[in-house]
């Protein structure tokens, strides 16, 4: 490695490791009460919410996803808008590059499972180390990519792997374009502007033309995007290394990674304690809202709320190809069988967030283990179990989801107290939460996955029927549904 010790880099825990659940403060117990189901956007279905807050706190999951510590797209939003304003950005141009720095990886899960492929490692820890060479130096690139090959297997193993990206024609390019464009595309579905886009697509181009996907160079490169780069890659070394690493990488990249011009604007920081101080604060979440450009905080309303759940739920179903609109079908099976119950539409839009939004924990979870053939082992088993944890972590710190995150991870619990994580059971589980245990089930077993096929709808009925430790209420609603849609017979 270049410019930071690779052993440092190496023990960098993965999102899914017991070391990284300490290092997010994570706890694995329940909280003391279930939350209220009470919130001022659904309750009255006229409140409005921070959309900074909102996806600064979900920023969390784009961290587990690219095997980043915590926080790390908040400190490189902070950078990147106190580089703006080094270079004279007006107000628009410094609001484009706000958004798009909170969603810079908002396509990162849709490259996971063929990262996790062709290095044969987990997905997250090879993102996380990677991201650390300079890819322009051809040796140091191999001796990278050595490293991180097949990391617990044997020498014909890693050899194997090595040369199977050696022989991949445009490996790296094609890894880039499938993340940029993503992630791209949802910035647009969420209403931003076209620069935010933009920039997301550019992120990974470099001054010198060797960057990707499109190879652009110089002023080519859009200024939010170039901002962008120089944001993350700063943000990376500095939270692993400290201040001198970070601008001893900024001086190495000049002209080759980064515009010249924005790294003298970054040099001229290196006396600035109190800015460093505060990139590192406990509060960046607070901090990084705070500097939301403008005088008003944008606000989102329940139709845009929706869309923000929607737009996750789709980075969530990325992850792995086998669960490509799990989501979004748990989310619309959980609102099928609770409105065969008759609940009120207030109660049908809470469990259709939930639904979209109950697998987020997973994006903490490598995709060698989402996408394994054949039986987990108990400890891969073990870290699968930690998803809804995972989940809880990150839905718990929105203010907007409190009426629905509780749950949205009580998935896998059980009306018998043997589901997982909590064991809970019995009255612990409100109605929603055991409607979506029955409708992820349904999902899950009707779609496809690497160790079968997927099952017909009266096939999955009929196993879930006889499950035991099912709320009976929630499976004759799914017993309805599927009458209804006429995919049950008798």
């Amino acid at each position: 490695m270049d410019e930071i010790d690779a052993k440092r880099i190496v023990t960098h825990p993965p999102p899914c490791s017991a070391a990284y659940i300490e290092q997010m403060s994570i706890s694995t117990s329940p909280p003391p009460a279930v939350p209220s189901p009470t919130s001022p956007v659904t309750a009255g279905g006229a409140g409005r919410v921070s959309l900074s807050e909102l996806l600064s706190a979900l920023s969390r999951s784009l961290d587990m996803t690219e095997g980043q510590p915590p926080g790390h797209t908040l400190r490189t939003c902070f950078i990147g808008i106190r580089l703006a304003e080094s270079v004279g950005l007006g107000e628009a141009e410094r609001k484009a590059l706000y958004y798009a720095l909170l969603l810079k990886d908002a396509g990162c899960s849709s490259n996971a499972a063929r990262m996790a492929s062709l290095f044969g490692s987990d997905d997250h820890a090879v993102k996380f180390r990677m991201k650390f060479p300079d890819w322009h130096r051809r040796f140091g690139l191999a001796v990278a990519t050595a490293r991180n090959v097949a990391m617990d297997r044997g020498i014909r193993e890693r050899v194997r792997h090595f040369l199977m990206i050696a022989r991949t024609e445009n490996m790296t390019r094609d890894l880039i374009q499938v993340r940029c464009d993503r992630g791209a595309d949802i910035v647009r579905s969420l209403g931003f502007p076209e620069a935010s886009a933009e920039t997301v697509r550019s992120l990974d181009e470099h001054w010198c033309g060797l960057g990707h996907p499109q190879g652009l160079a110089g002023e080519a490169i859009p200024l939010l995007a170039r901002i962008s780069n120089l944001a993350q890659t700063l943000e990376i070394f500095h939270a692993l290394a400290g201040v001198r690493a970070a601008l001893r990488m900024a001086r190495a990249r000049r002209g080759t990674w980064f515009d010249p011009a924005l790294v003298d604007e970054v040099l001229a920081w290196r006396g600035d304690a109190d800015f460093w101080e505060a990139l590192a604060a406990p509060d960046i979440e607070a901090r990084v809202v705070e500097a939301e450009p403008g005088a008003e905080a944008r606000l989102a309303d329940d139709a845009e709320l929706d869309a923000v759940c929607e737009a996750f739920a789709h980075i969530i179903d990325a992850k792995s190809p086998f669960t490509y609109r799990h989501s979004t079908n748990v989310a619309a099976f959980a609102a099928g069988i609770a409105a065969e119950g008759g609940a009120p539409p207030q109660e049908l839009r809470r469990l259709h967030r939930a639904g979209l939004l109950h697998d987020v924990g997973k994006l903490g979870v490598s995709s060698r283990i989402l996408d394994k053939q054949g039986a987990l082992t108990p400890a891969e088993r073990a870290e699968i179990e930690r998803h809804p944890v995972f989940s809880w972590e990150i839905l718990s710190r929105v203010g907007a989801f409190r009426d629905f995150a509780w749950t949205s991870v009580l998935h896998h619990e059980r009306v018998d107290g043997t589901g997982y994580p909590w064991r809970l059971g019995g009255d612990q589980l409100d109605a929603a939460a055991r409607t979506l245990a029955v409708a992820d089930i349904h999902e899950a077993l009707t779609a496809d996955r690497p160790y079968r096929p997927g099952m017909s709808p009266a096939r999955s009925f009929s196993i879930i029927s006889s499950m035991e430790n099912l709320c009976p209420g929630a499976v004759a609603g799914l017993e309805a549904l599927l009458r209804r849609r006429g995919e049950l017979e008798g």
